[in-house]
């Protein structure tokens, strides 16, 4: 399988330790962090034409991961 990109720990590779300990201490967390994760495979499978859509749905869904990846960050650093 290939390599999927943007999942968190790549994102924020110096928050990695605390992304483990957060999936694993914080069921809110966790839960953002499987929306996260699903919403980045799916992108990834429209951007490498496994899942076809259209550029509209393609850009609704980055929206979403954006604004995840925003609120996931914000837990992190808090």
């Amino acid at each position: 399988m290939s390599h999927t990109p943007h999942e968190l720990t790549e994102e924020f590779p110096d928050l990695a330790d605390k992304i483990h300990a957060l999936k694993t201490s914080d069921a809110h967390f966790a839960k953002l962090a499987d929306e996260y994760h699903e919403l980045n495979r799916q992108i990834h499978r429209i951007e490498t034409d496994v899942e076809p859509a259209s550029d509209e749905h393609q850009t609704e869904l980055r929206k979403q991961r954006m604004a995840l990846k925003d609120e996931l960050y914000n837990m992190l650093k808090a």
